[in-house]
């Protein structure tokens, strides 16, 4: 609710983050708060120029929290967890999370 209401643009009280301060490259979470007060107002263009990696993550994220309530998963959807979650995914993950933080400073 509280990034809904108030942009952190516009408000001093929001941390600002400390990579950046540091050394005046953006870390990939750079602009993860504004994003995530627009796409609370439903403004996905601007969320995603904010942190498209933020804005790409979602899914993901909610395609894992979904697999978390599964009770009892069929082997096809154990198999489908294992590919979007595993040791592989997670090591895809870190080289896109790496590539973004590249690309975001160049």
């Amino acid at each position: 609710m509280l990034y809904k209401n108030f942009n952190p643009e516009q408000h001093p009280n929001f941390p600002k983050c400390p990579f950046k301060t540091l050394t005046g490259y953006q870390c990939p979470g750079c602009g993860s708060q504004r994003a995530i007060h627009y796409l609370a107002n439903f403004k996905i263009a601007n969320a995603f120029k904010e942190n498209q990696l933020l804005v790409f993550s979602i899914p993901y994220l909610l395609t894992g929290y979904a697999f978390e309530l599964i009770r009892k998963p069929s082997s096809r959807i154990f198999k489908l967890r294992k590919i979007l979650f595993g040791k592989t995914a997670i090591y895809f993950i870190l080289l896109v999370i790496f590539a973004f933080w590249f690309a975001r400073n160049q």
